[in-house]
């Protein structure tokens, strides 16, 4: 599937966090899922520049969380990797997967690389969360094998 081409000018915007810039090209069409030459996003640039704000108008603007770029990567990677703990856990909060893949890596990887201990127990806590279905789930689950 392709994607919109992205524009350097949006792109330069995410990476500066200019919210308001970025939320004008998107109101006047922009396609939030657009990716450069290297399948990095608007998310994928603003997550890794730290730009928290920016992630935030993001998000409520619906892009695809786990798109990925042409090396395999996620926004949670890149943030993983920088330890960006407050934009990490508005992806995680906007479904991000917490043990995706990363072209031969996880998030937790990365993580552990660079040395960021918090975002690795964040992961790890995020991981463990989901990996416990919910009492209504297991009900469900109960329901069908029953079926």
């Amino acid at each position: 599937m392709l994607s919109a081409l992205l524009p350097d000018a949006a792109a330069d915007l995410a990476r500066k966090g200019d919210t308001a810039g970025l939320a004008a090209l998107i109101k006047a069409g922009l396609a939030v899922d657009a990716q450069d030459a290297k399948g990095n996003t608007l998310l994928m640039l603003a997550s890794y520049h730290g730009k928290a704000a920016t992630v935030a108008m993001l998000l409520k603007a619906r892009v695809t969380v786990d798109l990925r770029n042409a090396k395999g990567q996620t926004p949670l990677g890149g943030v993983a990797f920088k330890g960006y703990v407050e934009i990490a856990t508005l992806l995680l909060d906007a479904g991000a997967d917490p043990v995706a893949d990363q072209g031969g890596s996880t998030p937790a990887d990365f993580a552990t690389l660079a040395g960021k201990t918090e975002i690795l127990a964040l992961l790890q806590s995020r991981r463990d969360n989901a990996a416990q279905p919910t009492r209504w789930f297991s009900k469900l689950i109960g329901w069908v094998r029953r079926s």
